[in-house]
């Protein structure tokens, strides 16, 4: 195998593997390759094939059967539907009752935004969000979810809530919004406060249910991918590649809400559906509120590409209704990587529970 100089030997592999079962060298149900064969065949050691292996498996693309090997469970687009099972949680669940946020580095941030921008605390921000947090968002989310954006693309609001009823002025009132079903409720409150009408979707094993998204007349989808509450599911390759099927017909949307995902064990970035389609249909959304402090009211949304000018015309009379202090106080906490070595620390401390 041909090595990349900036890329580990792991990462190349796993690529490598995913674009065969994709393309379809490797047909669903098929068995690849075992970790020995493999390593033979591209010439690296057995612990760079099994961590290839582990990523694969963590987003769905294969499965590991006792005494048996690996076999591909990606669906393909054209030949098989996503399977319409019953619901289950998973590991997510261990995400319940995560240690606070230190005190100590919060505190710091707080004297060190007062001190920086003494002059601008008390002053009016733009209606999208202080630059400065904006700029400091966009360099998280390209460290962390490998998302890549402007910071012009981001807007930022007092917690997801209060973004939901952006996406109304956004998206218009005219279209129906379909959600999971179950889902947090106060979605669908804000959502029908907003005067929308919205069609509750059902939920199977990994997501909304195929004959669901077949059916709905919805042109907006809701979805939270990476932890459905309250039913703990998980969107897993297959079921992203169906979301952004139905997205990419005309004029539909998709509303990302990526809840609780800085709290994941992999190892490796998840894909969002974002990553998969970043310049038309989907909107991103997130929430400071669960990894910092549900007093820290906080979110906000990243705007596709393409209709980034479009839609920000629509919301340009908005005062943001986040504080400059608040914003800057942010600001200070990601830049200064205080916020990622809490989350790290989180995430070490789930994978040890999980490995127990």
């Amino acid at each position: 195998m041909k090595q990349e100089r900036d890329k580990p030997a792991y990462m190349q592999l796993y690529q490598k593997v995913r674009k065969e079962i994709v393309e379809g060298v490797y047909a669903y149900r098929s068995k690849i390759p075992s970790k020995r064969n493999m390593s033979l065949e591209t010439g690296t050691s057995l612990i760079t094939v099994e961590h290839a292996y582990d990523l694969l498996a963590e987003e769905g693309y294969i499965e590991s059967r006792e005494r048996s090997g690996y076999f591909v469970i990606y669906r393909s687009e054209d030949l098989f539907s996503v399977a319409e099972g019953k619901r289950s949680s998973n590991s997510h669940t261990l995400s319940k009752n995560v240690d606070a946020f230190p005190h100590t580095a919060f505190a710091t941030a707080v004297r060190k935004a007062l001190a920086d921008h003494e002059g601008d605390i008390l002053t009016q921000t733009d209606g999208c969000g202080c630059y400065e947090t904006r700029k400091a968002i966009a360099g998280y989310l390209a460290r962390s979810r490998g998302l890549f954006v402007d910071p012009k693309q981001i807007v930022i609001g007092a917690g997801s809530e209060y973004l939901y009823s952006l996406i109304i002025q956004l998206l218009g009132h005219h279209r129906i919004y379909g959600l999971e079903d179950p889902s947090y409720e106060k979605i669908l409150q804000i959502y029908q406060a907003g005067g929308v009408r919205c069609d509750m979707l059902r939920m199977g094993e990994n997501g909304i249910l195929s004959s669901e998204l077949k059916r709905t007349p919805a042109s907006v989808l809701h979805v939270t991918p990476y932890h459905s509450y309250p039913s703990g599911m998980s969107a897993d390759i297959s079921k992203k590649q169906e979301y952004i099927r139905w997205v990419k017909k005309a004029d539909r949307y998709i509303v990302e809400d990526d809840y609780d995902s800085e709290f994941t064990v992999s190892m490796k970035m998840q894909e969002t559906l974002f990553s998969m389609e970043p310049d038309f249909s989907v909107i991103y959304m997130n929430t400071f509120t669960r990894t910092i402090g549900p007093s820290l009211r906080v979110g906000y949304m990243v705007l596709p590409k393409e209709k980034c000018d479009i839609f920000l015309n629509k919301i340009s009379f908005r005062s943001c209704t986040v504080s400059a202090l608040v914003q800057y106080v942010l600001a200070e906490l990601l830049d200064s990587g205080s916020f990622e070595r809490h989350i790290n620390r989180i995430r070490r401390k789930k994978r040890k529970q999980v490995k127990k």
